[in-house]
């Protein structure tokens, strides 16, 4: 399944993140063991990857997310249109993932004050999760953030 739209539109507000989210894994939980926990946690997972391109995008082009199911293991895959600088936090955030104490960064950044860590839901992503993220440029100064899940056993 993929759904795709003007980044400009997306970015308009905060809430399409919940809607879209919560719509996508609806669609696709149908024919899974335990249909409301799945949904509830890919709806969830899938919140936290689009409030971070919510987040950190460029300013024009279009956002593409797609679905991809094989057996147990989900695969999110989100086209984010991008400049240089959104490209260099993708590539920075999803570097700092593969660091051993992960963990213990992603409790500091939740109960840290001020303003959040823009990379929160990620490290959310691969610390709750276990999801594996990967990002690859794209040609046309995309990124496309790939974050790979097992929801069900």
């Amino acid at each position: 399944m993929a759904v795709g739209m003007d980044i400009g539109a997306f970015a308009s507000d905060w809430a399409y993140c919940d809607r879209l989210s919560s719509y996508i894994a609806k669609m696709v939980s149908h024919n899974r063991t335990d249909s409301l926990l799945y949904s509830n946690l890919l709806s969830s997972a899938l919140n936290e990857l689009l409030e971070t391109a919510h987040r950190a995008h460029g300013a024009s082009g279009k956002f593409v997310c797609s679905i991809l199911r094989h057996g147990n293991k989900d695969r999110v895959e989100l086209v984010i249109p991008n400049d240089l600088a959104g490209s260099d936090f993708y590539r920075t955030a999803v570097s700092r993932l593969s660091q051993e104490n992960l963990a213990e960064t992603y409790r500091t950044a939740l109960f840290q004050e001020g303003s959040i860590d823009p990379t929160i839901g990620l490290m959310e992503l691969a610390v709750d999760y276990n999801a594996r993220l990967t990002i690859e440029p794209m040609d046309d100064g995309a990124v496309r953030l790939t974050a790979d899940l097992t929801l069900e056993n």
